[in-house]
């Protein structure tokens, strides 16, 4: 039985990493330490999840374990960054072991598939909520900066969309799926892939990346939006997920292009780069599509155009998920 803070982390949070300590100093003291191989730089990205608001209060602590790495390893992935290190901070609202055991199953299953040692964090009492940092390597010129999109860009994106934000919308019964398409649609949504692969490999290809975390449009607005263009999409190049031929044409133009959780990559690159991105994409066993094209932006033009088979813009209902925008 687990008696205090520091025997819950050595219980189920203090291990030797399967790849080997790269660590000086990790899990267990006042600070770790870390090196940073010569001519690198270090990419840091923190997320935080809280229950009613990022899962249920009754999700699954496994796939909880494992979204709660994957979201901030595609953080990295949407830099081109490799993971190294994570930092883990839990607050829980009592001690389950059962809970913990299962949450530490599915964290490092995940963090042993990308190589990235967990060297320290914190624990808590408190309202369910799980933050995690992460720490990646990457060359300073070939990270994949917001504002680094050019006119005349190629607009690319890995894997499909859609999936996850139908599985919510199961999840809060705005619409019921069969059985075999919810489950699908729910592997989606509580266990993304980051495409860490795909942005190491893009690196010194692509210009400008973002992760699909809170709609593609939105998202993609970003990029847009810092790199003073605008971005035009073609809808039926869009690669949608295969449970959104399940539902309504309404459905999967809201799911796809507004719903997030997907993580997939968003990326541009020049259009001479084609045949490299999609070596790239080869490489990192990852399915690229290329859904539309930078363009200089003109006055009154949204960040993001997506249109239709005739050339005419979609009406775009809303945009991303937004924590504090008005109900």
């Amino acid at each position: 039985m687990v008696t205090s803070e520091f025997d819950l982390i050595a219980r189920y949070f203090t291990r030797s990493s399967p790849g080997g300590q790269r660590a000086l100093l990790g899990v267990g003291d006042d600070c770790a330490l870390i090196n940073v191989a010569l001519g690198q730089s270090l990419a840091i990205s923190t997320d935080t999840l809280c229950a009613g608001t990022h899962f249920f209060a009754d999700a699954d602590a496994k796939s909880l374990g494992h979204k709660a790495l994957a979201v901030n390893l595609s953080d990295l992935a949407a830099m081109g960054a490799t993971p190294r290190y994570a930092t883990l901070a839990l607050t829980l609202p009592n001690v389950n072991e059962a809970w913990v055991a299962s949450f530490a199953d599915g964290f490092f299953a995940l963090a042993d598939a990308y190589d990235c040692e967990l060297i320290g964090g914190d624990t808590t009492r408190g309202p369910l909520s799980i933050t995690v940092t992460v720490f990646g390597e990457l060359l300073a010129h070939n990270a994949f900066r917001r504002d680094a999109a050019q006119s005349g860009d190629d607009v690319w994106l890995s894997g499909t969309v859609g999936g996850a934000a139908l599985g919510l919308a199961h999840l809060q019964q705005k619409l019921v799926l069969p059985t075999t398409v919810a489950d699908r649609a729910l592997v989606r949504l509580h266990a993304p892939t980051p495409r860490v692969h795909l942005g190491v490999a893009l690196a010194g290809i692509a210009h400008a990346a973002i992760d699909v975390s809170d709609g593609l449009v939105a998202d993609l607005g970003h990029i847009a939006q810092r790199s003073n263009g605008a971005a035009v999409l073609q809808w039926e190049r869009i690669p949608l997920h295969p449970t959104l031929l399940a539902v309504a044409p309404d459905w999967r133009q809201s799911c796809a292009l507004s719903g997030g959780d997907d993580y997939e990559l968003c990326f541009t690159a020049a259009l001479t780069a084609r045949e490299a991105v999609e070596a790239a994409a080869r490489s990192s066993g990852t399915a690229v599509t290329r859904v539309g094209v930078i363009v200089p932006k003109g006055a009154g033009m949204p960040n993001v155009t997506v249109n239709d088979e005739h050339g005419q813009p979609l009406p775009l209902a809303r945009g991303g998920y937004d924590h504090f925008a008005a109900a």
